[in-house]
């Protein structure tokens, strides 16, 4: 067993994270807030796309600035803007929450996609960024993913990028003035070698013809690199 007693890492903060396809920044009011607002669908499209989180609508990109910025403040969320590399395009956020540093636990949550990084490697290669920040940089033993049970889109991508189902929890909270019931996934140190073996591979150039599609899914390398693994190979 894995001796913790000196365990500590500490609770992650604003960074820049820098793919091939994509660029993470800190969330910045003046830099990001209106093209932010924009990717993700502006006052017509912004609450159909966010409609399992649990916040009020938003009508105005000042309402979304003030809800980024009160969670930072109040309960310490780390949120990344997306920036699609090709473009210079915001496409999208996520943020680190409820970091629990004295056991090595984050999630990753308040997950938004615009339109722009559907059927594109732009999602895979953010979280594929975002979990390779908590875990090698730093030293996270566990990473969660949670969202509304009703949210089958979400729960997909949750196991589609090696997220671990967990349970439900049942009457969890309230939100917008009706039950949720939360899913829970997680990934956990002692599986990332593996994850991130496959996440890299997935996102390395030989794996997407001259038109930018897969070659290979993710979940297909990730199986053939764990039975690698079970017949004794090593990871590279």
């Amino acid at each position: 067993m894995r001796d913790l007693r000196n365990y500590k890492v500490a609770a992650p903060a604003p960074v820049t994270l820098k793919g091939r396809f994509v660029t993470l920044e800190p969330f910045e009011k003046e830099r990001h807030l209106q093209a932010l607002w924009d990717a993700l669908g502006g006052a017509e499209g912004i609450n159909d796309l966010l409609k399992y989180f649990p916040n009020e609508e938003f009508r105005t990109a000042d309402e979304l600035g003030a809800w980024i910025d009160n969670a930072r403040t109040a309960s310490n969320w780390v949120t990344l803007v997306f920036r699609e590399n090709a473009t210079g395009n915001v496409v999208g956020m996520a943020s680190y929450m409820r970091p629990d540093p004295k056991n090595g636990v984050v999630e990753v949550g308040s997950v938004a996609h615009g339109l722009s990084m559907k059927r594109s490697p732009l999602s895979t290669e953010a979280h594929y960024l975002m979990a390779k920040h908590v875990f090698d940089d730093l030293g996270y033993r566990r990473y969660e993913w949670k969202c509304h049970n009703g949210n089958e889109a979400s729960k997909t991508t949750a196991q589609r990028y090696g997220f671990s189902f967990e349970g439900i929890f049942r009457q969890h909270v309230i939100s917008r003035g009706a039950n949720r019931d939360t899913a829970w996934f997680s990934m956990i140190d002692g599986e990332w070698p593996l994850l991130k073996a496959a996440f890299e591979a997935w996102l390395a150039p030989a794996n997407f013809d001259p038109e930018g599609r897969q070659k290979r899914r993710l979940e297909d390398i990730r199986q053939e690199i764990a039975e690698g693994m079970a017949a004794g190979e090593t990871l590279q």
